[in-house]
């Protein structure tokens, strides 16, 4: 370890190119506010085009129904816009098949997912040592698990008693649960954050209590040919600092950065499950942090992925902010996501529109064709 502490001092002081994602910006009204990234505040007009196709693309997740047609025009343009843009230079040579059944999906995922995280083996990490900081192999196993999204639609929903009841629950990026426990539950086993968690100064990564005492992933996009010297020097944002920071810091506490390839195979699944081009962009936390815990669960219990009833613009239930994107997709190719998901589902009707749960079998569960 002592002949790595001056190439990790080097390591540390190295800054990554801070490079914005697209975000589509919210619909206004005119006598209310919202507040967007940076905390201005705005005023908000109504766009009528999102609100006249939101149910309808809300009930085709219902039935498992879905096409980017029925989008407003707007997120159709966004969508057109990354998909023309293909910034992180994707090539997809697969094959498409709409027409698996759930059970070929889950076989799909279960055999080409392989839940894989950085683990020093690869150059530049091994000459880095990165080693010597890595937490042992992420490999946890239980019962039932619960994935609580971040979603506006989970407010009001009374939710709290039943998530808490799992063994285990997956929370995503900085969405706090203090103050909102009736609806989300106050429990949290893992929580999976992209890297602007870790990069950006005021989610206060390195002492806040959200992130304490319980296991944490990290995730960002390397290049789609998974060049990972490349990922290295210009990571989409800079999550290597802050990481290497906190094994030091706490190097008592599971912490783990998940591999690129694991990240974009789900793509690839994603992809080669619709005949549409869907979004060049890796796929979201939430269908990344559901994939996670079917490795681990017997059981996964997933809320307000595919909204419910309570359906809102409002993107997360601890921001007031308003885009019909965060629920259908502009950077990330939710829509697509959230179609595999409520095809693999076992839950009822009901289960989903009034709680907006979807039910997954873990791939413990889950039978094979050899």
């Amino acid at each position: 370890m002592a002949s790595h502490s001056y190439r990790w001092g080097l390591y540390a002081e190295r800054r990554g190119p801070f490079q914005r994602r697209q975000v589509i910006q919210p619909p206004y009204g005119s006598n209310k506010f919202h507040f967007g990234r940076f905390g201005e505040r705005r005023p908000k007009r109504q766009y009528s085009d999102d609100y006249s196709n939101e149910w309808s693309v809300v009930r085709g997740l219902w039935k498992g129904r879905v096409s980017s047609k029925m989008l407003s025009h707007r997120l159709q343009r966004a969508m057109k816009d990354h998909v023309h843009s293909n910034k992180h230079n994707v090539l997809y040579k697969g094959k498409r098949k709409a027409s698996k059944s759930g059970q070929e999906i889950l076989c799909q995922i279960k055999q080409q997912a392989k839940l894989r995280t950085l683990d020093g083996s690869e150059q530049p990490f091994t000459r880095l040592g990165f080693q010597q900081l890595a937490s042992p192999k992420l490999q946890q196993m239980y019962t039932t698990c619960a994935v609580v999204t971040s979603a506006g639609a989970i407010l009001n929903s009374s939710l709290g008693h039943e998530i808490d009841s799992h063994d285990a629950v997956l929370r995503f990026n900085a969405a706090p649960y203090k103050g909102y426990e009736q609806d989300v539950g106050s429990m949290t086993t893992i929580r999976i954050m992209n890297s602007q968690i870790l990069a950006n100064p005021k989610h206060n990564f390195s002492s806040s209590l959200l992130y304490k005492n319980i296991t944490l992933v990290a995730w960002d996009p390397a290049p789609y040919n998974i060049d990972l010297n490349k990922w290295y020097h210009q990571p989409d944002y800079d999550l290597f600092t802050p990481y290497i920071k906190h094994r030091k810091n706490f190097p008592e506490q599971p912490f783990y950065i998940l591999h690129p390839s694991f990240i974009w195979k789900l793509w690839d699944i994603v992809q080669s499950n619709t005949q549409e081009n869907i979004q060049p962009n890796p796929p979201s936390s939430g269908f990344i942090g559901i994939v996670m815990m079917m490795n681990f669960c017997e059981e996964v219990h997933v809320y307000e992925y595919i909204p419910s009833m309570r359906q809102t613009n409002l993107c997360h239930y601890h921001e007031k902010y308003y885009d019909a994107a965060c629920t259908f997709g502009a950077y990330h190719p939710l829509l697509y996501e959230k179609l595999l998901v409520k095809r693999m589902s076992t839950a009822s009707e009901e289960d989903l529109k009034k709680k907006g749960k979807v039910t997954l079998p873990g791939f413990s569960k889950i039978k094979c064709p050899l």
